[in-house]
C-alpha cells in the first residue's frame, strides 16, 4: 500500500520524495521482530539526502528526532520508552475483522466517524498506538488509512491484525509527530485523538499535523480536559496514598466486563502516565484561529444547551458558543466523574489561512 502512495511520503530528516529501495531479508536479532526478520537494505531511501529507512515487517521506521528545548529532557523518547512497554489498547478478545468492528461501533464517536469520512478519502492517524482506529476505519472500501506512532511494539499488534485479516488499504509506520514523514496537504482527515497532550509542547504538535491536511480537509484532536480530568487526578493521589489499594474508585477498574489485561493497560495509561497536560475548549479554540482552522464541531458540544446525538454530523459547522458555554460544558464532564478520563475532541478545517501557518 504503501508503494501505491509513494509521492505523499517524504523524508522527516529533510523533506526530500522517498523512494522505495530494493529489498533483501536477513535475519532479526529481535525476537519479537514480525516473523523474525527485517527488511535489511530495503524500506525506503531519500531521494534528496539519501538517508535510507528500514522497514520492520512491513512497518516502515520514519522516526527522527528532534530539538527539544525541555529542561526534563525529551519527552518524546520517555513517552516512546513508555508504550514500548506498555502498548495500548492491546487486541486482546478481538479476533477477527468483525469483532473489531462490533467493538469499535459501539463507541457512538468511532461509528460516527466511520459512517462520515466520504468515500475516496485518505486517512492518517498520528499516534495510532496499536491501530484499532485505523485498521477500522480501513474496512470501508475505497479509503486509504496510514497509522503512525513512536512504539514500535504497538505498531506490530496493528500490522499484525491488518494482515492476518486482510486490510489492505491500511499501512503503520514509525514517525515523530514533530518531524512528519508526509508531504503538507495530503491528508483529507487528520486524527490525533489522546496524543498531544503527552508532549511537551502541544500547540506545536497541532501545528505540525494541521499541516498534513489539505485545503478544507480536517484536523480532529482529542485532549484531556482542564476540568473533566481533576477526578482521574483526584484518584491518582488517592492511589498513590494508599498505594494502588482503592483500584475500585475508578469505575472501568471494577467493570465486571472488563479483563483483567484491561483493566491493567487502562491503569498504567491512565494513573502511571510520566507526562501529561491539561487543556480547556477556549485554549484550543485560540490554537484553531492561530493555525487556520476553522472550528467545525467539538465533543461534548460547545453550546451547555446542547447534548451530543447518535446522528451528529461531525463535519457540519456548529455553534461555538461563549465562554459561559465553555465554562457550563466543562463543569459537566466533572460532574461525570471524568468519564473517558476527562477527554474531549475538537474538529476543525484547514481553511486558506492555516496553509502558511
Amino acid at each position: 500500500m504503501v508503494a501505491g502512495h509513494i509521492e505523499v511520503l517524504a523524508c522527516p530528516a529533510c523533506g526530500g520524495q522517498l523512494r522505495v529501495a530494493p529489498a533483501r531479508r536477513e535475519p532479526s536479532a529481535d525476537p519479537a521482530g514480525s516473523q523474525g526478520n527485517q527488511d535489511a537494505a530495503g524500506g525506503l531511501v531519500c531521494s534528496g539526502c539519501e538517508t535510507p529507512y528500514r522497514s520492520d515487517g512491513g512497518i516502515h521506521l520514519l522516526y527522527s528526532p528532534h530539538e527539544t528545548a525541555s529542561s526534563r529532557g525529551d519527552v518524546t523518547d520517555v513517552m516512546r520508552s513508555f508504550y514500548e512497554e506498555n502498548p495500548f489498547p492491546d487486541y486482546e478478545d478481538l479476533d477477527s475483522d468483525w469483532s473489531l468492528r462490533e467493538r469499535a461501533q459501539r463507541g457512538v464517536f468511532a461509528r460516527l466517524l466511520d459512517e462520515q469520512i466520504p468515500h475516496g478519502a485518505r486517512i492518517l492517524e498520528v499516534g495510532c498506538g496499536t491501530g484499532q482506529l485505523s485498521n477500522f476505519l480501513s474496512m470501508r472500501w475505497g479509503r486509504v488509512v496510514f497509522g503512525s506512532d513512536l512504539s514500535l511494539p504497538s505498531l506490530r499488534l496493528g500490522r499484525a491484525f491488518s494482515v492476518r485479516h486482510g486490510l489492505e488499504n491500511v499501512a503503520f509506520l514509525q514517525m515523530n509527530l514533530f518531524r512528519p514523514a508526509f508531504k503538507p496537504e495530503s491528508f483529507d482527515v487528520v486524527i490525533c485523538n489522546g496524543v498531544l497532550h503527552h508532549t511537551a509542547d502541544p500547540f506545536r504538535g497541532l501545528r505540525s499535523i494541521s499541516q498534513l491536511a489539505k485545503p478544507g480537509g480536517h484536523v480532529l484532536v482529542g485532549l484531556y480536559n482542564t476540568y473533566g480530568r481533576i477526578p482521574t487526578d483526584f484518584r491518582r493521589f488517592i492511589f498513590r496514598l494508599s498505594g494502588d489499594r482503592l483500584r475500585f474508585l475508578d469505575p472501568r477498574l471494577r467493570a465486571a466486563d472488563v479483563s483483567d489485561k484491561r483493566k491493567h493497560t487502562w491503569f498504567l495509561d491512565q494513573y502511571r502516565n510520566p507526562h501529561e497536560s491539561k487543556h480547556t475548549i477556549d485554549e484550543v479554540l485560540g490554537w484553531f484561529d492561530e493555525l487556520g482552522l476553522e472550528f467545525v464541531h467539538g465533543i461534548p458540544t460547545l453550546l451547555a444547551s446542547e447534548q451530543m446525538t447518535e446522528d451528529e454530523k461531525l463535519f457540519e459547522a456548529s455553534p461555538k458558543g461563549t465562554t459561559l458555554d465553555h465554562v457550563l460544558v466543562q463543569l459537566g464532564m466533572l460532574a461525570k466523574g471524568g468519564r473517558e478520563g476527562g477527554f474531549f475532541i475538537m474538529i476543525g478545517r484547514k481553511t486558506p489561512a492555516g496553509l502558511a501557518s
